[in-house]
């Protein structure tokens, strides 16, 4: 179980002090025109082109009584580690996952490092073209491409990983009137090991029955896949994806030793270097019971040269997500209310099933920290008693934690939930209409204070509406 002690990143507690230091609740004796401002604003008049803060500090309000925090410091950070632990003699590409950071700032600063984007869907393809980068750099999966999505690709020149056969006579067809080139994009088809289950089966990718590629174990697959490349030259890469959170890096290397075999298999039969470069994926495992950064990149580079020292004879790709942005995460509310039900303390938050979706419907599986802090952003210090941490949202289950031994909570008090920089900000649930939350991110100036920017404002009451459909 996460625990919920105050051992936290030094940036992150300046950025909750200062905004503490911002923030004041409105009570009654609000003056009318602050009162005013505030539902101008919730009403959609927030100015559009106001991307940064330089000098200024978000505020919890009425307005915005819960926001996102980005530690763009630490996502460098991580970035910066995952380059040096995976450096090769041969081309390595980081395809930052898309679905875990759909916000464009932070996905245009990744390309200016020279990263690479994994994407699923059409939107995702298109914020990444948006997003600054360059097709040839965006690796396009999805286990159910459309002809539309697969001429867009072929048209715009990304990597695409073929999920299955069908999808691969699709492009076959799409294919079939143009020669290929030296600088054609890579295409693959993608594998599954089918290694097994991690500890969370909802996300794990390597199931004998899991829905994503070809599980080479089914009677005749692997003859079958073999035979796929080398009818097909122009088939140069092999893509598996066996980790995910919950799966053991011992576990994720079996998958991955499963695609290099293949490659060597094909390459062999092929008389010539056909497969060049494998995509490994992404999923390694984030610890959300503490600050400490384990297992590292390094530690995942370390047991695939132990286990698949010859997967590093050929190009490279990863798609991680979470593991390079999950600790720069922080969703800081306010407790709008307090209470005590039953013998257990229950404090009312506005952070909910609409930021933390998978933790409402499968604590157990995705239990968040919880660190609570005073009005003026003060680690809160009193007796701990059984608390549940509650959403907004009109269903017992919306809760961040439940029958959690906390400092108990008051009217007033700050509610930090860290490790939620990857999904958290991007898988908005909008039961009861509640709004996307906005996104800020923060530096450490040069005299340690925190310098704020805007990544994503906050949905307006307007944007809402119009989401809601036209009036006949």
């Amino acid at each position: 179980m996460p625990n919920s002690h105050h051992s936290i990143a030094d940036g992150r507690a300046r950025a909750i002090r200062a905004i503490a230091e911002n923030s004041q609740p409105l009570t009654d004796d609000t003056p009318a025109e602050t009162r005013e401002l505030d539902r101008t604003t919730v009403s959609g008049s927030v100015p559009e082109g106001v991307p940064a803060l330089p000098d200024g500090v978000p505020t919890l309000s009425d307005r915005e009584p819960v926001f996102g925090l980005m530690d763009l410091d630490a996502i460098d950070t991580a970035f910066e580690r995952l380059t040096s632990a995976f450096d090769s003699d041969h081309e390595v590409l980081h395809a930052v996952a898309c679905k875990a950071v759909p916000l464009r700032s932070l996905l245009e600063r990744y390309a200016q490092q020279g990263a690479g984007c994994e994407v699923a869907s059409p939107g995702e393809l298109e914020l990444a073209l948006a997003a600054g980068f360059a097709p040839e750099r965006i690796v396009f999966d999805s286990p159910a491409k459309t002809w539309t999505e697969l001429r867009r690709a072929v048209d715009l020149g990304v990597s695409i990983n073929v999920d299955n056969f069908d999808e691969l006579a699709r492009l076959d067809s799409l294919l079939a009137d143009r020669r290929p080139t030296a600088d054609e994009a890579r295409i693959g088809i993608r594998i599954n090991p089918q290694s097994g289950t991690g500890t969370i089966g909802a996300l794990s990718t390597a199931t004998e029955t899991s829905k994503f590629g070809i599980g080479l174990a089914d009677p005749g697959a692997r003859e079958a896949v073999i035979e796929a490349y080398l009818a097909r030259p122009r088939l140069t890469q092999i893509h598996v994806h066996s980790g995910s959170q919950g799966i053991s890096l011992e576990r994720a290397a079996v998958g991955i030793r499963t695609a290099v075999d293949l490659a060597q298999e094909v390459n062999a039969r092929a008389g010539t270097r056909q497969i060049t470069r494998i995509d490994i994926g992404g999923g390694l495992s984030v610890n959300f019971d503490g600050e400490d950064i384990t297992p590292t990149f390094a530690d995942y580079r370390a047991v695939l040269e132990q286990q698949i020292p010859d997967l590093f004879d050929f190009d490279i790709v990863t798609e991680f997500g979470r593991a390079l942005l999950a600790k720069a995460g922080t969703v800081l509310t306010r407790v709008e209310y307090a209470k005590t039900s039953g013998g257990r303390r229950i404090a009312m938050t506005h952070a909910g099933v609409q930021v933390a979706t998978r933790t409402a419907y499968a604590p157990h599986d995705w239990p968040l920290r919880i660190l609570p802090f005073t009005a003026d952003g003060e680690p809160k210090i009193a007796e701990a008693v059984p608390t549940d941490v509650a959403g907004p949202a009109c269903f017992s289950g919306d809760l961040l934690a439940r029958d959690r031994s906390l400092p108990r909570l008051d009217v007033g008090d700050l509610v930090a939930v860290p490790e939620t920089g990857a999904y958290y900000f991007s898988n908005p649930f909008s039961y009861n209409l509640l709004p996307r939350v906005p996104v800020y991110g923060y530096r450490t100036g040069d005299g340690g204070e925190p310098r704020f920017v805007v990544i994503r404002r906050g949905q307006t009451i307007d944007e809402i509406l119009a989401e809601a459909g036209p009036r006949w």
